[in-house]
């Protein structure tokens, strides 16, 4: 496991648009389809780092709390299955329902969609405003694996609070941090 952080990509940016299967549903959906009118938060994440591991329960009441308010959330898992099993899409499904995803957990498979956001860590988070121009990217919040921070959710709730009120979103904002995404070779 290399340990990296997100990518920060320009403010303003444009979401990449996509078309993915959604594995629990087994059907293809576009960010069209998925995106919501006030905001929008694109995951990548995956089955089996330990960083989404430690967030996924607070991950679940994150999607589950905003979901009431116009908030979309999409998670895309885009790591080599070949060599990461664990991350299929039959377990992807797995995880899935187990954990009571109230969102698309899309699969990646030839990665481009990962290239396109930039993304370089699972967890990795993007937030687009309702026009799909990124507000924010980063940590979810400060809670890692053995430091003893709760996982709340702080950040990524700080953003959706002051774009559901019309507020600014902070420049500041602090990279994620995880496990690298697992490219093909």
């Amino acid at each position: 496991m290399a340990l990296t952080p997100s990518t920060m990509v320009p403010l303003g940016s444009k979401a990449p648009d996509f078309k993915l299967i959604d594995t629990i549903t087994d059907t293809e959906v576009s960010l069209d389809e998925l995106k919501a009118d006030s905001a929008t938060v694109i995951m990548f994440i995956c089955n089996h780092c330990p960083y989404v591991k430690h967030i996924q329960s607070g991950l679940v009441e994150l999607a589950n709390d905003y979901r009431e308010k116009s908030v979309s959330f999409v998670a895309i898992n885009s790591n080599d299955v070949a060599n990461y099993p664990e991350d299929s899409p039959q377990k992807m499904k797995e995880v899935a329902d187990q954990f009571g995803y109230s969102f698309a957990y899309l699969f990646d498979e030839t990665q481009e969609v990962a290239k396109e956001y930039n993304a370089a860590c699972t967890p990795d988070f993007f937030v687009y405003d309702g026009d799909l121009k990124l507000a924010y990217r980063g940590q979810m919040d400060d809670s890692r694996p053995g430091n003893g921070k709760p996982v709340t959710g702080f950040d990524i709730r700080r953003v959706l609070d002051d774009m559901l009120e019309g507020n600014s979103v902070s420049d500041n904002q602090v990279p994620s941090i995880g496990c690298n995404i697992k490219w093909k070779s």
